[in-house]
């Protein structure tokens, strides 16, 4: 009995090593992603003002002169930068942070799966900024336009600093997500989920659900529900056309090993 579970206790001991070895690099790589945030962060806080008012001024442009926004709580003052500073030194350090992801599982990939990761790595980055960036230069404009303009004259708008970031952060969060579809799309394709036939045939209920996930995300009104759902469906078509790109190349590929 004794010699038994002497020899099952080396067996346990190296099945076990792998993983708490992996579980260190993860560690490590967290801590690292962390320590960049944090870096990147301090270096901001200084111009943590600054960063606010550059987010609000699609707002203020539009408000009559000599307005301003106002704080309803205490500590607003202060937790509103910060929280807006956080959140972009997270958006900036995002590059890095993926890098530590993608040094972890990459061992594990295989040659072709890491020639494609590193392209579906990069454009969903570049893909999230840009849904950031069309949030701020193109939706917000219009958005505050049409608040601004409806309510009665005799109504002045005085915005909360807190409430107001967190109306602009999860637009920002919503376009920045919903510039990832052509990821999502030329995925599920790739991965044989689904085919570029089928999703074509669904356009209907992906129009539908555009605009379901436009009233869901955004405010409630049609414009900005429009401006969220358009853009996600034109992206969706991106992402199917890149489908059939891989589509044609895979069957370009069949032949000519079938020819040789």
């Amino acid at each position: 009995m004794s010699m038994s579970g002497d020899s099952q206790e080396p067996h346990n001991d190296q099945s076990q090593a792998p993983l708490i070895e992996h579980l260190i690099e993860l560690r490590s790589r967290l801590m690292k992603a962390v320590v960049v945030i944090l870096v990147v962060f301090l270096g901001l806080y200084a111009f943590a003002n600054d960063i606010y008012t550059f987010v609000a001024e699609p707002l203020m442009a539009l408000l009559p002169e000599g307005s301003q926004m106002i704080a309803t709580e205490v500590a607003s003052p202060f937790l509103a930068p910060f929280k807006l500073t956080l959140v972009v030194a997270v958006f900036i350090a995002i590059p890095f942070v993926l890098h530590q992801a993608w040094a972890f599982v990459a061992p594990g990939l295989y040659d072709n799966e890491k020639m494609l990761a590193i392209p579906i790595l990069v454009s969903s980055v570049a893909l999230f900024y840009a849904g950031a960036a069309f949030a701020y230069y193109v939706v917000f404009p219009l958005l505050f336009e049409f608040f601004t303009q409806t309510g009665p004259e005799n109504v002045a708008v005085m915005t909360d600093i807190n409430q107001y970031l967190n109306f602009v952060l999860k637009l920002f969060f919503a376009f920045g997500v919903a510039f990832e579809i052509p990821i999502a799309t030329f995925l599920l394709i790739l991965s044989g989920a689904t085919t570029v036939e089928s999703l074509s045939k669904k356009r209907p209920y992906i129009i539908l659900g555009c605009f379901v996930v436009g009233m869901l995300l955004t405010p409630p009104d049609v414009i900005s529900q429009s401006l969220l759902a358009i853009p996600m469906y034109l992206l969706y078509e991106v992402g199917l056309l890149f489908g059939r790109l891989v589509r044609k190349r895979r069957v370009e590929e069949d032949a000519e090993e079938q020819e040789s």
